[in-house]
């Protein structure tokens, strides 16, 4: 519970204790007051009285009680607030106005008793228990009976939340209706504790809110925070605290101060604002609270602020003098005009001031002189001449320009006159011989429903609140080099979330400036990189850590960073994903040029040794070993060439499937070809010998039936490897973080396999003979070069499968063209380039007694 709280409770308890207990010595059935009754400062009779309670002024004055004797009657002490007697005087001129009305309690006349309750709680309380009991000092032996009849049927005040709330609780009890113009603080909308409470200013529950989104609004995530220590400062600012928690804004301090505690914890708190690093502080004070700190900050300012404020002093025109507020930013309600008031309040002499202590000290402290002579004080004044004009003062109470909270306690008296209205009156019939209850009261305000003559509109919620509607005002500074108050915006909570603000003109930031001053913790993260919380300390204070690998950031101050899809990659400053560049071995990338240029240049070779073959196809080196097996083997060579093109470009469906059986199967040709040729020489060699007749076994038919059969093999492996699972595109997005590989996959790998491990197979068998034949006598013996390309290009397939292994991405089909290409090449080379080179070259030794061996020849 707050300190507040409880002192209204204490002194609750003690006043009671005062009224209903002291002096019941005589009458058993009566009591006496001891204590005297506090004197209105302004009164008028009428046929219903209604109360009226301002902080005119700023203290009380108070002595040490020592409890050997009564306590002193409490007394106001300290400077007057000008702006609560212009309230005071409102509640005056809509009485009168009302009284003079013919359609609103005609015939009725309005009284009011209104009291200064000084800011204090004590005498607040004091004047509720008058108002329940009037000021006879002498009470009925039943006046808590509900027959009992109060002072007054309802009541318009306090200014501020604390004195309310004690009033409140105390009125409560007895139902009479109070109706406040500027006591905001939210615990005053809680109909449990506070059943008779009205008000027509919005609760700071509002407020609160409010103020959490405008700072959240213009970027503000690192505040400081004061208040005063008070039901209005505490609710208050653990509203706004709640509410800033939830807006993803931080506190770097929050201190709280009353105005009669120790100097010492004032200059605390205001050593700790000096020190703070936050540039923005919100403000939840009452204005006697709030003009103690600021007159400690003046006398040694702190770096510039951004003060936020709450209604309460942020349009108080006491505080323009506070020049380290330049720029000051708060919410105040909306500014009115109340037709006929001014006049009213400008129209006092000194014969009237005179009536009334209270403008009488109005009075003298405007002009500086004496209405009459005091001889109870040591310090004398000039006597006014009677010539001064209170037109010619430039004040708060003759200030009409701003009446805001005014317009409020114009509001709240009407709300309180249509209620009696609807109690005693029927039409313009009205009653003035009917005994009010409070609780009529009460029930009536429920269901009030006006439109003032200055067009607001008046009506309460379940809770006893207005809509709640705020003026942005902004502390400006003018020509003449003086602060003004300046409307900026208004914020309407019966909007739409979102829509709540809207901003009419440009705002004069903390020092004149243009642009939004900066109050963070640590500075936004920008995009590409995540918040990482400092340990210890809150959550606005922050490191930048940069997204990891394969991740991003897309907005600023991001929590965390996201995976790009498997499809994407991050930019170089990691806030967007882009599609992945697609690898593949182009015809345009320049191995792909390379490759391609090789292949052809390949096929052309074989088909340049075809057509040399061809032209000498009856000469010796040509038919030897047979031809047909040699152009079957040029044919195959010349495939093997172009079936690498397959390799390269966008793989595809098709291209997929064909690159690779294409591959198997004209390999197999080609090496059934010189399988062929093999055989023939051995078979060759065996049908010199005596008695032989091996090639019968082995002639052309038995050749081609050969080559066909061990490429039957190769299609059958490969058809079955397209029926059961064939080569596909495939993304790959393991092999590369930041890149597609598209690649063919080769879908079944035991197919893949079965037709490499085939063609090898037959490799292998291919140089077994050859190296078997390759001492034979013949001058030009064919196997020897078949050995050599046979160990070409064994060392060329078994290089190739660990390469193939390990190449990432196109390297790997370049691998593949590569070993296709050396192969071929090797083939061509080795079996084909000396019978090229004899037939061209050396035409001498294209004989059959050359070949035979029957001359002497070079070796070539």
């Amino acid at each position: 519970m707050q300190i507040t709280s409880r002192l209204v409770r204490f002194v609750s308890v003690l006043w009671i204790t005062v009224f209903c207990l002291a002096g019941c010595k005589a009458n058993p059935v009566s009591c006496r007051l001891w204590a005297k009754p506090q004197m209105p400062v302004f009164s008028l009779n009428g046929d219903f009285v209604i109360g009226g309670i301002f902080s005119i002024h700023y203290n009380m004055r108070t002595e040490q009680i020592n409890y050997t004797r009564l306590p002193p009657q409490p007394q106001c002490s300290g400077s007057m607030d000008l702006r609560e007697l212009r309230f005071a005087r409102a509640l005056q001129f809509s009485i009168h106005e009302i009284n003079n009305r013919t359609d609103l309690l005609p015939g009725i006349t309005l009284g009011y008793q209104i009291y200064d309750s000084c800011s204090a709680v004590p005498m607040s309380i004091k004047v509720a228990f008058q108002f329940t009991n009037g000021l006879d000092t002498v009470f009925s032996d039943n006046p808590c009976s509900k027959s009992a009849v109060a002072a007054v049927p309802a009541i318009v005040g306090d200014s501020s939340s604390t004195p309310s709330i004690g009033m409140a609780r105390t009125l409560g009890l007895i139902g009479i209706p109070q109706v406040s113009h500027s006591a905001t603080c939210a615990c005053l909308s809680d109909k449990s504790q506070f059943p008779a409470f009205f008000r027509t200013v919005p609760s700071d529950q509002h407020q609160a809110a409010a103020l959490a989104k405008m700072v959240k609004y213009f970027g503000w995530t690192w505040i400081g925070a004061v208040r005063s220590d008070t039901d209005y400062g505490n609710y208050g600012m653990a509203a706004f605290l709640k509410a800033a928690q939830e807006e993803g804004i931080c506190v770097e301090y929050s201190e709280a101060y009353y105005r009669t505690q120790p100097r010492s914890k004032l200059e605390r708190v205001a050593n700790v604002i000096r020190r703070s690093t936050a540039r923005v502080i919100v403000a939840f004070g009452n204005i006697g609270d709030m003009r103690f700190l600021l007159e400690e900050l003046a006398q040694k300012p702190p770096p510039p602020l951004q003060w936020i404020g709450s209604e309460a002093w942020i349009t108080h025109p006491e505080f323009l003098r506070f020049k380290i507020c330049t720029g000051a930013l708060g919410f105040g309600v909306p500014r009115s005009v109340i037709p006929g008031f001014p006049e009213f309040l400008l129209d006092l002499s000194p014969a009237q001031a005179l009536k009334s202590p209270i403008l009488t000290e109005f009075w003298e402290s405007s002009f500086s002189c004496n209405l009459k002579v005091r001889k109870d004080t040591s310090t004398y004044l000039r006597e006014c001449d009677g010539n001064e004009d209170i037109r010619s003062v430039q004040n708060p109470y003759t200030d009409t320009s701003q009446l805001s909270n005014t317009n409020l306690v114009y509001q709240a008296m009407y709300a309180i006159a249509h209620a009696i209205h609807s109690v005693i009156c029927k039409d313009t019939q009205c009653d003035r011989t009917n005994i009010l209850s409070p609780w009529q009261i009460r029930d009536q305000l429920k269901k009030v429903n006006f439109t003032t003559k200055n067009g607001y509109q008046v009506n309460f919620d379940s809770s006893g609140d207005p809509v709640a509607v705020y003026e942005l005002t902004n502390w400006q500074i003018k020509k003449d080099g003086a602060l003004d108050f300046v409307p900026v915006g208004y914020y309407d909570a019966s909007r739409s979330r979102g829509h709540e603000f809207r901003m009419s003109s440009a705002i004069s930031w903390v020092g004149g400036q243009t642009e939004i001053p900066v109050s963070v913790c640590s500075e936004s993260c920008p995009p590409g990189t995540w918040k990482a919380v400092q340990k210890g300390r809150p959550v606005c204070c922050y490191d930048c850590i940069p997204c990891a690998e394969g991740e991003i950031s897309n907005i600023t101050d991001s929590l965390d960073c996201i995976h790009c899809p498997p499809e994407f990659w991050p930019n170089t400053k990691q806030d967007s994903c882009f599609p992945k560049p697609i690898e593949f071995l182009s015809w345009d990338d320049t191995l792909g040029i390379v490759l391609t240029v090789s292949s052809i240049t390949g096929a052309f070779m074989a088909v340049c040794v075809t057509a040399v073959f061809y032209k000498h196809r009856t000469s010796p080196i040509v038919r030897a070993n047979n031809s047909e097996l040699s152009f079957l083997l040029l044919f195959s060579l010349t495939l093997c060439f172009l079936c690498s093109l397959t390799f390269i470009g966008r793989p595809s469906e098709w291209s997929c499937m064909l690159r690779h059986t294409a591959f198997g199967i004209t390999f197999v040709l080609c090496i059934s070809c010189v399988l062929g040729k093999t055989i023939v020489v051995l078979m060759a060699f065996k049908a010199t010998l005596p008695g032989s007749n091996v090639m019968k076994w082995f002639g052309p038919p038995q050749q081609r039936l050969t080559v066909l059969a061990f490429t039957l093999i190769q299609v059958i492996i490969c058809v079955l490897w397209l029926k059961i699972s064939p080569p596909f595109p495939f993304r790959n997005l393991k092999h590369y973080k930041d890149k597609i590989i598209l690649e063919c996959h080769v879908g079944s790998t035991i197919g893949f396999w079965a037709v490499l491990g085939y063609i090898g197979f037959l490799a292998v068998l291919c140089f077994i003979l050859a190296f078997l034949a390759r001492k034979l006598p013949d001058n030009f013996n064919e196997a020897k070069f078949i050995t050599f390309s046979m160990l070409i290009f064994s060392a060329v397939w078994i290089t190739f499968i660990p390469a193939y292994v390990s190449s990432p991405g196109k390297f790997t089909v370049a691998v593949e063209i590569f070993a296709i290409l050396a192969s071929s090449f090797g083939l061509i080379i080795c079996i084909f380039a000396p019978k090229c080179f004899i037939i061209i070259f050396r035409p001498d030794q294209n004989n059959k007694k050359h070949l035979m061996g029957k001359l002497p020849s070079k070796a070539l």
